[in-house]
């Protein structure tokens, strides 16, 4: 009945139904957008927020394989990298997510030497965190500590739609 109902509703819809809305990729139950929109993290995030969804929390070394490979598509330069949903603004050296979760030490994907909080630029450290790695990270370590203050692309993420079926 089942194989029924999805040849009925592809029929009527020609195929079109999708879980992510135009734009945005989906990949294991979530929507990502790659935004090329440069901004502050707090202003990156408020962006995400209005679609829906919230910077991304990167939970499996299978998401972080997508994400790297996406980005690097995206990436034009060396600096060109993307904010994720990871900060330490509220208490220096304890890196939480968007969701107040905390991050998993077991799960991370640091650059060698980061975090590190550098304040040459910014007195205020770095308590933001950046990933991207334009030749590729072979090792998928490309997360950066950096100001937040600083403009970057951004990646927003959402769960798929469960209301459309996937055809």
């Amino acid at each position: 009945m089942t194989d029924e109902r999805d040849a009925e509703m592809k029929n009527l819809t020609g195929g079109s139904c999708k879980r992510c809305p135009d734009g945005w990729e989906p990949h294991g139950g979530k929507c990502y957008y790659f935004s090329i929109n440069e901004a502050t993290w707090t202003r990156s995030r408020a962006a995400c927020r209005r679609t829906g969804g919230d910077l991304v929390k990167i939970e499996s070394t299978e998401e972080q394989e997508f994400l790297e490979q996406k980005v690097r598509g995206e990436m034009t330069e060396e600096e060109d990298k993307f904010w994720i949903g990871l900060t330490d603004s509220e208490t220096e050296g304890t890196w939480l997510w968007t969701d107040g979760s905390p991050l998993d030490s077991g799960l991370t994907f640091w650059f060698k030497g980061e975090p590190d909080n550098f304040k040459g630029i910014d007195t205020m450290g770095e308590d933001c965190a950046r990933m991207g790695e334009r030749g590729g990270a072979t090792d998928l370590k490309c997360w950066f500590d950096q100001s937040c203050e600083d403009p970057h692309k951004s990646i927003c993420e959402k769960p798929e739609d469960p209301n459309s079926l996937r055809i």
